[in-house]
């Protein structure tokens, strides 16, 4: 059985409850998902999955939180051909670049050979329940990729 990731980096529970959406969604297609904080793990760990949802909110001018750079600089040098990706995360508009985070991630994501198999998702601050319910699809539509 397909294993799934979701993995995240959170400041204010934000992109937490985003990453508990998604896992829920794909949970809902009875797929193994482990949802934890990126300082709880090591890129290495991304190997031992299928699917792989990786967010964080966006700092300052559209870059990376410092307590995510450790574990985004130590992902340099995986091979992530084979799975199936996405990422997703918390933004201000109020910013010169919305949710640049994400954009981050995803390219990085891409440029270690893993698949984007769905759209990121961004949502500013708090996601409202219809951003939490597209988080879920999320879930599920990584999930649907690797069940077919």
């Amino acid at each position: 059985m397909p294993k799934v990731i979701v993995l995240y980096t959170s400041l204010t529970g934000n992109t937490e409850e985003m990453a508990e959406a998604i896992a829920q969604g794909a949970k809902e297609t009875g797929l193994d998902v482990v949802c934890k904080e990126a300082y709880d793990a090591k890129p290495e760990e991304l190997m031992e999955y299928d699917g792989i949802l990786i967010g964080a909110y966006t700092w300052g001018d559209g870059e990376l939180p410092d307590e995510f750079l450790d574990f985004y600089e130590e992902m340099d040098g995986l091979d992530l051909t084979g799975k199936q990706a996405a990422a997703f995360g918390s933004g201000d508009t109020s910013y010169p670049v919305y949710c640049g985070a994400v954009d981050i991630i995803e390219n990085k994501l891409r440029e270690l050979g893993a698949a984007i198999v769905c759209d990121s998702l961004k949502f500013e601050y708090n996601a409202s329940d219809e951003e939490k319910e597209q988080g879920k699809r999320m879930g599920r539509a990584v999930a649907g990729v690797l069940c077919s």
